[in-house]
């Protein structure tokens, strides 16, 4: 036994979890946590029963939409409820097997989630950058098959890494604690294919969009110019539907960074500073949280949301036919 895996057995044997009254402050935290697993597990089954039901909303773009909230529904059903409850016990309480499965898990949906915000950013640029060919090359089949090599990645690059990675495999585990141990060269790998490279790729192809927006709305601008009343009214409605998908396309990637980014900054410093048990939590929650917004986001910015939504909760989605029920007017 090295002196590093000394000191950790030593500090193993003195660690004991803090002793929690009932209190109602301790009751609330329940209350509330129980009430954001909630809000996260039932949004994003209303968007995959919305896209999986009505034929309309069946494009490739939802496609990817829909891909992002099975991996937030899984975070809410699967991750949120136990690091909740590690958060408000202050202690790990479960089994040391059942904290390995869930890290791993959280991992995988993560680089899910953050993939799958990359595939959008690609989509929406091929999208506007050039339409004919988006059109004509992109069908729902081609984004099912890109989806589901993506789901086959993340799962295979996440388990090879913590697999092979020997810190993690020897790694000693205090009673009350769930940390996942890697060496320096995995630690390298995963920032640079978790964090880098898809942060790169939707920082570019986002900023990409907004200009050709921009353009466009210029365009639109300029024709409206030389056009007639009735023309410049459809051209003004056009040009205000793309801001509006603009605004709420940079409002989905703010809160996705916003989320993101301190837990990549927080644990990227793990050999400069003192990792905090409480930081680590909070870092973790914001990161899930995502998976709770952005069904919130849908609904306060997407009409079709709201009209599915109301379509689902009074059960008109049994109806005969009701798949074809036009939700995007």
């Amino acid at each position: 036994m090295n002196l590093t895996e000394f000191n950790q057995f030593n500090r193993c044997v003195h660690f004991s979890c803090p002793e929690r009254d009932a209190s109602p402050v301790y009751i609330l935290l329940y209350v509330c946590s129980a009430a954001v697993v909630l809000l996260t597990v039932c949004g994003n089954m209303l968007i995959i029963i919305s896209v999986f039901h009505f034929k309309q909303l069946q494009t490739p773009t939802n496609i990817l939409v829909l891909s992002l909230a099975v991996s937030d529904f899984l975070v809410g059903a699967l991750v949120m409820p136990p690091v909740l409850i590690w958060t408000i016990e202050s202690c790990w309480i479960f089994d040391k097997r059942y904290c390995i499965c869930l890290l791993t898990t959280s991992f995988i949906l993560a680089n899910l989630s953050i993939y799958n915000v990359a595939l959008i950013a690609v989509d929406r640029y091929l999208a506007l950058s050039n339409p004919f060919f988006y059109t004509n090359t992109i069908s729902t089949k081609s984004m099912c098959i890109v989806v589901y090599f993506n789901w086959c990645l993340c799962l295979l690059y996440n388990t090879s890494l913590y697999y092979f990675s020997e810190s993690f495999a020897n790694s000693v585990m205090c009673p009350g604690e769930c940390f996942l141990l890697m060496n320096e060269l995995s630690l390298a790998i995963d920032l640079v294919v978790t964090f880098i490279f898809p942060l790169s790729v939707i920082i570019i192809l986002y900023t990409l969009v907004f200009v050709i927006a921009k353009k466009h709305a210029t365009a639109i601008r300029e024709l409206n110019n030389n056009s007639r009343f009735k023309t410049q009214k459809i051209n003004s409605h056009s040009m205000k539907s793309e801001r509006k998908a603009a605004k709420v396309l940079g409002i989905l990637v703010s809160v996705f960074l916003v989320c993101l980014l301190p837990y990549f900054i927080y644990t990227s410093l793990g050999d400069v500073i003192v990792l905090q048990l409480e930081t680590i939590q909070k870092v973790l929650i914001l990161l899930y949280l995502n998976s709770t917004i952005n069904p919130v986001i849908y609904a306060l910015f997407y009409p079709w949301f709201r009209k599915c939504i109301k379509l689902t909760i009074t059960l008109q989605i049994f109806q005969t036919d009701s798949s074809l029920i036009s939700v995007i007017s």
